[in-house]
């Protein structure tokens, strides 16, 4: 499959990687979903990290949120960098579900963020843009100049996706050559449906386990993302 995949890649004009949790974990992130992430902790994530929660509780939820959403130190790992020096050959897009902006800080320059990022955040009452810092270096619940609370972009249970993100994703996923998901188990939705948008010549997934749409691609690969991505090699189109 290793040979399969790296075939497509070499064919493909246009490549959207399409990334989950999986992704981030080589970089000390958990998976939420994995034997050892949160969902298997002594918390009910889904309740804290929901908007009412944050509504009415949003002490408790900064006390949570900086303590298990926050990853200052977290780098790109191998997986990160190889999608982001791709593009020098490439078009390449991404389009992931994690909120910790590691693809941007391995240099991959379009990366549509289905679900925000901890390094966007506003001010619920005069809509001012702070940085993370506003949320590390606040105790409680942080606060604009203004008095208004500091929300972080990210998307919470209850609320919707943004729209223009799930435009920009669906045009990308609809017009590329080839797709790989990468270290998502294709469970949270809506963003697992935008796999369906999907007309280009190969579908790959690189994930651990299997999903629900291993039936549909015509390369997968159950294994570690990092360990698979080693593995492959950028050709300079220039030299072909």
């Amino acid at each position: 499959m290793i040979a399969r995949l790296q075939n497509a890649i070499d064919k493909a004009k246009r490549i959207v990687f399409f990334s989950g949790a999986g992704m981030s974990t080589a970089s000390g992130i958990p998976d939420f979903r994995s034997s050892t992430g949160l969902y298997k902790q002594n918390y009910r994530a889904e309740e804290i990290l929901s908007h009412s929660f944050f509504m009415e509780n949003p002490k408790e939820f900064y006390e949570f949120y900086r303590e298990k959403m926050i990853y200052e130190d977290a780098k790109p790992n191998y997986a990160h960098q190889f999608i982001s020096e791709l593009q020098n050959q490439k078009e390449v897009i991404v389009v992931t579900q994690n909120i910790d902006g590691l693809h941007q800080k391995a240099g991959s320059k379009i990366v549509h963020e289905l679900h925000g990022s901890i390094h966007r955040n506003y001010c619920m009452k005069c809509h001012k843009f702070h940085p993370l810092a506003s949320i590390t270096n606040s105790n409680g619940i942080p606060h604009c100049s203004c008095g208004g609370t500091i929300k972080p972009d990210v998307v919470l249970y209850e609320e919707g996706l943004d729209g223009n993100t799930i435009d920009n994703a669906i045009n990308a996923i609809s017009t590329c050559d080839l797709l790989v998901i990468c270290g998502t188990s294709l469970s949270v939705y809506p963003a697992a449906s935008f796999v369906r948008y999907f007309r280009g010549d190969n579908l790959a997934i690189i994930n651990k386990s299997s999903t629900p749409y291993d039936e549909y691609c015509n390369i997968v690969i159950n294994d570690d993302l990092v360990e698979t991505f080693s593995k492959l090699e950028i050709i300079d189109s220039s030299r072909r």
